[in-house]
């Protein structure tokens, strides 16, 4: 879970350094070994081998080992004391013990009559954004488990004639938070628009316009200032918010936004309706999933497009994650399919254990990739050991988390055939904590026609 390089205070050793904690780490290293080296009925496509696999530990290595305290104690210790002392932590230890001992409750959240959430992320340690279907955007506070209306925002909406467009709302698809935490974007009161709050007070600051002829169905921050939209037109858009925009006007002005172009605008070529939308870090790229079933690249630093590639059999593909170390995770119909950002190839299809449910959202958490269903189930993939999370206390179950029902409004044409059907909340959205403790998750029915919310937080 931590580790600390501890440094002499008095002595030649630190008080970790003992020497039968290196006679226990090589019996540890041998069972290892031992357990790799047999040979199984059905070999593994894909093994990887670590440092731990080698026959002999130098003398440094095992000097460093007995200066390394795993204790939490000693981590929070010389944090608190801001001693010279290296230390790192395991940012995933907390959400994957509480996960794999059935320790995360569900508290649910009541959304009143509101429809279908599809977007949220965590504000603070106690404030949850998320966006409706009814072009809601609404902040919950986890500790009063009070709703709060931010007033949505909109623009002069005008037709390339120069005449004003009636207002087309699909709902807030997408809310996104900049790097250093100080924006946030999300949908404007038009859905073709996008707004810009500023954090932590969510006062407006300018509202993105001219961009898209359609509905806006994702966003991604390359940085502070630069922000890509992805659209039903097949076009992507990039816009800038400098510094000067963002600045918070004096205390005494009343409120007010500003109007901006992109800087920008660029049709995705080969693609079908932008649905969802990343930035790969580690490859300096954007990534583009589209409704047709291709996965599209291209360079933050230019803005220019570099590759399209078409996924095998994908259907239904609306969800699209990317790992710290550049991995991509595309949700489809029946399976989540794991890609090589170097090639694009596709490296796991993930079975969705549950026939027919759909992969509605998905998120990395380290290395466990959490999967949001349309049946009401989230379900956690350990990337590493290529394989679902298994539970503490059952080995011979599967990590699963299911939904409480929530509540659904059914049309007076489909109320006759909804009363002998089960319903399940598809969970469209969910998103974690800064510790890794708390996990946020919302939906809604999966029908359209079907009108309903569901939301709830487990902790």
């Amino acid at each position: 879970m931590a580790e600390t390089q501890r440094m002499t205070v008095y002595g030649r050793h630190p008080p970790c350094a003992y020497s039968s904690r290196l006679d226990d780490r090589r019996s540890k290293r041998m069972a290892l070994r031992h357990e790799r080296n047999r040979k199984p009925d059905k070999p593994d496509d894909f093994v990887c081998y670590e440092s731990s696999d080698d026959e002999a530990e130098t003398v440094t290595e095992g000097k460093q080992f007995l200066r390394t305290s795993f204790n939490f104690v000693d981590y929070v210790r010389a944090r608190e004391t801001n001693t010279r002392e290296v230390r790192n932590i395991n940012q995933e230890y907390g959400s994957r013990h509480i996960l794999t001992h059935d320790l995360f409750k569900e508290y649910s959240v009541s959304l009143n009559n509101m429809n279908k959430v599809f977007c949220s992320q965590w504000l603070s340690d106690r404030q949850v954004v998320f966006g409706t279907k009814c072009n809601k955007l609404m902040v919950y506070d986890v500790a009063t488990q009070k709703l709060d209306q931010i007033p949505s925002l909109h623009g002069r909406q005008l037709s390339p004639g120069g005449n004003v467009m009636p207002e087309q709302q699909c709902g807030i698809h997408s809310v996104q938070i900049n790097p250093s935490r100080t924006l946030l974007s999300t949908g404007a009161r038009n859905s073709n628009e996008i707004a810009i709050y500023r954090l932590p007070t969510l006062d407006p600051v300018c509202v993105g316009e001219s961009g898209h002829r359609d509905w806006v169905f994702d966003m991604c921050w390359l940085d502070d200032e630069f922000l890509v939209s992805g659209s039903r037109d097949t076009k992507m858009a990039l816009w800038r918010i400098d510094s000067d925009l963002a600045e918070a006007p004096d205390k005494a002005d009343v409120p007010t936004h500003r109007l901006i172009q992109p800087v920008c605008v660029k049709e995705c070529k080969s693609a079908q309706k932008v649905r969802a939308l990343a930035f790969n870090k580690a490859y300096k790229e954007i990534a583009a999933l589209t409704l047709n079933s291709f996965i599209h690249i291209w360079s933050a630093e230019s803005f220019k497009q570099k590759i399209s590639r078409k996924l095998p059999a994908c259907q239904e593909n609306v969800c699209l994650a990317v790992q710290d170390d550049g991995v991509y995770a595309i949700g489809c119909r029946s399976y989540t399919l794991l890609l090589d950002a170097r090639t694009l190839q596709p490296i796991k299809k993930i079975p969705s254990r549950y026939s027919g449910c759909g992969i509605r959202s998905a998120s990395f958490q380290g290395s466990v990739l959490t999967i949001g269903t349309g049946l009401g189930m989230l379900m956690f993939y350990d990337v590493r050991a290529q394989k679902y999370l298994e539970s503490s206390i059952n080995s011979n179950r599967t990590v699963v988390l299911k939904a409480s029902k929530g509540y659904v409004f059914p049309d007076e044409e489909y109320i006759d055939g909804f009363q002998n059907v089960k319903y399940t909340p598809a969970i469209y959205t969910h998103c974690y904590d800064a510790s890794g403790t708390r996990l946020f998750t919302a939906g809604g029915p999966l029908p359209a026609n079907l009108y309903g919310n569901y939301a709830g937080l487990w902790q």
